[in-house]
């Protein structure tokens, strides 16, 4: 543990972005996980809406800086994928 207060007070925003980043991170894969099982479902109209939340979810991490721009491309990409795959 340090000693100098600067440090301690820098730890101790460390703990809370990391606290936030995971929570951030959890709603993300959420998300995706809503909308595979609304895939599974076979269910259209459930499937469009989890996709524009996941989608508006994932935007927004990327937009705070917890996923890279990316990385969030990557993973909207894949869902758009499953999901036009489900239309098939």
């Amino acid at each position: 543990m340090p000693q100098i207060k600067s440090n301690i007070k820098t730890m101790e925003k460390d703990a809370a972005r990391h606290a936030v980043n995971t929570q951030v991170k959890s709603s993300v894969r959420t998300a995706i996980r809503r909308t595979a099982e609304a895939i599974s479902t076979g269910d259209a109209d459930a499937v469009k809406n989890a996709f524009d939340k996941a989608s508006s979810v994932i935007d927004s991490a990327a937009q705070k800086g917890v996923l890279h721009k990316n990385n969030a491309a990557r993973k909207k990409s894949r869902l758009a994928a499953k999901v036009n795959a489900m239309d098939k």
